[in-house]
């Protein structure tokens, strides 16, 4: 696990009937020869259109980027407040009451999203922040060989991004990764990025180093923590420059 500090100063609300109804999707598709396809999940409040102007402007020519919305919902930790969000939470914390149930509604979306690509194209799957939990959380059920509910989880995932993220879900993830040597040796092999800024005041810092500390102990070996002095809960061109300097790297992107 590499912590790579840079000293870098930076400065439809209706609700559905069905919380796992899923808005549009939108595609920035490759300019060159298609090597990879990543997913990237927009953060509470966003949708998919939300990152794809930031995404065109990419230096990674062979990558295809799929842009999903997620449901509107009743979110709990805005007092009840309609917006999308991929699942429910009360609060942002290693120990807030999980909605497992949205969680893998929005990790199989992704996955289902990603099953037709050809078969000689590396996937991926990144976001930023509840967008960065469900790619990690995804990246877990990798590991893992299935879902929280216990059904197959059927993608080889190659990357994981998670930008101002959080690990849901994690209280077990040591134990589940360490129940077969199969899910060890897929923890051990999935690159894995965190980018966290070190005064965000809506993801804490603190909560996104515990995240990469509890995935590093699970096994996911192959873990690379940066963090970004002066950043908040936003994104800035040296993170996106580092992002894909490392999906260049493992992705050969």
């Amino acid at each position: 696990m590499s912590y790579n500090s840079s000293n870098r100063d930076s400065g439809s609300r209706s609700v559905r009937r069905n919380v796992h109804d899923f808005g549009r999707t939108f595609v920035v598709m490759p300019k060159e020869t298609h090597t990879a396809t990543i997913v990237w999940l927009h953060g509470i409040g966003e949708k998919g259109s939300s990152w794809t102007q930031i995404l065109e402007t990419f230096p990674l020519p062979n990558v295809k980027w799929i842009c999903p919305s997620a449901p509107s919902r009743l979110l709990s930790l805005y007092g009840g407040y309609p917006c999308t969000a991929w699942y429910n939470i009360t609060s942002m914390s290693e120990d807030a009451c999980d909605d497992l149930e949205g969680l893998d509604a929005s990790a199989t979306h992704v996955a289902n999203l990603l099953i037709s690509e050809p078969d000689d194209v590396k996937l991926g799957v990144a976001g930023f922040s509840m967008g960065a939990s469900v790619a990690l959380y995804s990246a877990a059920c990798r590991a893992i060989g299935q879902y929280g509910n216990g059904n197959r989880y059927p993608i080889n995932l190659s990357a994981a991004v998670s930008l101002s993220g959080w690990l849901p879900c994690s209280r077990n993830l040591r134990n589940r990764v360490g129940a077969s040597q199969e899910a060890a040796r897929r923890a051990s092999s999935l690159p894995v990025l965190f980018c966290h800024g070190q005064v965000d005041d809506v993801v804490e810092y603190k909560l996104g180093e515990k995240s990469a500390q509890t995935m590093y102990s699970a096994g996911f070996q192959n873990l690379t923590f940066q963090t970004y002095n002066g950043l908040g809960h936003y994104t800035i061109l040296e993170e996106i420059n580092d992002v894909c300097c490392w999906l260049t790297a493992c992705l050969g992107a």
